[in-house]
């Protein structure tokens, strides 16, 4: 089967694709059929064939079928020579009619490919979204039991979170705030919750805040941190958490 790049090239000058306004099997057909075209010969046929490579990872799930393509590659010569009538009639003349066997087949091939592209796709492990979080939380006053204070806090067990490090800063007349970082899976741990639960502790606490809070991505810790730990690189300090806090996380929990 042969194609006339001039009628083709002629097509494309006032049209994004073979059929309709958006990429489809047609454009897949007639694709199949060419080589990249000069550009400076088919200016707009190399564009389209550009805009349609971009599409290769999906031309075998594209929508519609190759029906209009076939009509167009085996009627070009006749477009060439009748062009203002073809460009007028094209979308309403079959010029050779449906071969329905060979469109239901096509059909058939393509729902199966769909379904199993879908199926591939379910089974992908969902990725887990994570946050690093550092929290102050204030004492009444400095005669309050910091260390107390810090062991109410972790006594604290929510589904999806992880304590980590915590120091002790000082705010300001002999007093300390608790200052300890933890990491969160976003969708099972509110930290509204979480400072709900910090409150009922009111023998020691006045108060807690989110000082910090950086998200994080099941398996992007596994894949950074070798590099990083042999650079010694750590997050910025201000958020109070490096890199061997981090480490000590069990972030696949």
């Amino acid at each position: 089967m042969s194609l006339n790049l001039d009628a083709l090239e002629q097509h494309l000058s006032t049209r994004s694709y073979v059929e309709g306004y958006t990429p489809s099997q047609a454009d897949v057909h007639v694709y199949k059929l060419i080589t990249a075209p000069v550009a400076s010969t088919y200016p707009h046929t190399a564009r389209w064939y550009s805009h349609i490579t971009s599409y290769s990872a999906e031309h075998d799930i594209l929508p519609g079928t190759s029906t209009a393509g076939q009509a167009f590659v085996q009627a070009a010569g006749a477009a060439a020579a009748s062009a203002p009538a073809a460009e007028a009639e094209e979308e309403e003349i079959d010029l050779f009619g449906d071969d329905e066997e060979d469109d239901a087949e096509a059909e058939r091939v393509k729902a199966e490919r769909v379904a199993a592209y879908n199926a591939k796709k379910a089974n992908k492990p969902k990725t887990i979204a994570k946050s690093v979080v550092t929290l102050e939380v204030k004492p009444w006053d400095d005669e309050t039991d910091m260390q107390a204070l810090e062991d109410s806090v972790r006594s604290i067990e929510m589904e999806g979170l992880v304590w980590g490090a915590s120091k002790l800063v000082a705010i300001g007349f002999g007093i300390k705030k608790l200052q300890i970082t933890l990491v969160v899976e976003d969708e099972l741990v509110s930290l509204d919750e979480l400072q709900e639960k910090i409150a009922e502790f009111e023998d020691y606490v006045q108060s807690s805040d989110v000082a910090a809070m950086q998200r994080l991505f099941d398996g992007w810790w596994r894949s950074v941190r070798p590099p990083l730990m042999e650079t010694g690189w750590a997050i910025p300090a201000e958020r109070f958490l490096f890199l061997h806090d981090l480490d000590r996380l069990s972030l696949d929990q």
